[in-house]
């Protein structure tokens, strides 16, 4: 336990992995055999965003967004090369990639297992993800690696603004059609809910604390008391999800995996392209680990929402979103540690 308080990882986070898991079966279980569970928390929805979700996101968020100073934010023009990192690799390369991998294991690969119609609608699934950069989930990410607060705000709040013009041309562009219709609803609802008002909160919280007790009670205090709050609602979370997805999971099995080992060997490409490119332009670790975490993980309330509005609930693209969320929280948490366990390589940057 010394080591663990050495590190500054808890007894919680060093054993997220095996949480996590139970809370996935545990959702998953929920919704096969507890129905009217998520039956009754999805009556609390509004443009397609779950309002239990979106508080559970929120909880997580708000530690986060308390360790923001505005005085960070405003010097993040002295060093943009994270900026250029997360919006190349995000909008030039991510897209793409995610089409053409894709496209090798339901068309190639995996042949003889998915029928072509299958193939095309998990493909489609597959481009929505590609095409969705994180907004929320990253700043627990972000957290888990100890990023840059300041940094990661601006990562995903600039990623937030190129969303607004670039997803429908490019979704459009790799689906081959030209009537796609983004719910800007729900994608505005978001942005809201889980970078706007978590960053007003923190900021005002901080400031008011501070201003009251001192910058050292803060964040030798305050700050601790949040500590475990992150990781439980990150858990939280998972069961909601997974109890809406139950049905659907256990429905599908074989399906689900193949589709996973596509999107898994994705977020691992993008997040090193963006990781190593951060270490080749010499960039702090805790911008570098961001950088790749944004790149790596979906916005997977906006690519489930698309896929349904553009195919329906029951689609095999909307599945394919929904597998997109099974997949990211085990391998992202995989990238944290790879992470955390490569950090001495940035010490030059320090």
């Amino acid at each position: 336990m010394d080591k663990d308080k050495k590190e500054g990882i808890s007894f919680f986070e060093r054993y997220l992995t095996i949480w996590v898991l139970l809370c996935m079966i545990a959702g998953i279980l929920i919704g096969k055999y507890l129905p009217g569970v998520p039956a009754f928390l999805g009556k609390f929805e509004y443009a397609k965003v779950s309002m239990p979700i979106a508080v559970l996101i929120w909880l997580m968020i708000y530690p986060m967004m308390l360790k923001v100073d505005f005085q960070s934010i405003r010097n993040v023009g002295k060093n943009p090369k994270g900026l250029y990192v997360t919006w190349v690799t995000n909008w030039l390369i991510k897209p793409f990639t995610m089409f053409g991998i894709a496209w090798l294991f339901f068309f190639v690969i995996f042949r003889s297992m998915i029928p072509a119609d299958l193939a095309r609608s998990y493909l489609a699934g597959a481009i929505l993800l590609g095409a969705a950069p994180c907004t929320a989930m990253v700043f627990v990410w972000s957290y888990l690696t100890k990023g840059n607060a300041a940094y990661t705000v601006v990562q995903v709040a600039t990623n937030d603004l190129i969303i607004l013009v670039a997803f429908t041309p490019i979704v459009a562009f790799l689906l081959g059609i030209g009537g796609v219709k983004i719910p800007w609803d729900t994608l505005i609802l978001s942005v809201i809910l889980f970078v706007v008002i978590p960053l007003i909160g923190g900021a005002v919280t901080r400031s008011y604390v501070i201003r009251k007790h001192g910058l050292g009670y803060f964040e030798s205090a305050f700050i601790p008391k949040f500590g475990n709050v992150t990781i439980a609602g990150l858990l939280l979370t998972l069961v909601i999800i997974f109890s809406f997805q139950g049905e659907v999971i256990t429905k599908n099995p074989l399906h689900i995996l193949l589709i996973a080992v596509p999107l898994t060997i994705q977020t691992f490409i993008i997040f090193f392209i963006a990781y190593i490119a951060s270490w080749l332009l010499k960039l702090p670790y805790d911008i570098a680990a961001p950088a790749g975490m944004i790149g790596a993980s979906n916005f997977f309330e906006l690519s489930v929402a698309v896929a349904i509005s553009l195919f329906g609930t029951q689609s095999p693209a909307a599945l394919a979103t929904v597998v997109g969320v099974l997949t990211e929280v085990p391998v992202m948490l995989m990238l944290v540690r790879i992470s955390n366990s490569t950090k001495k390589y940035f010490q030059h940057q320090f």
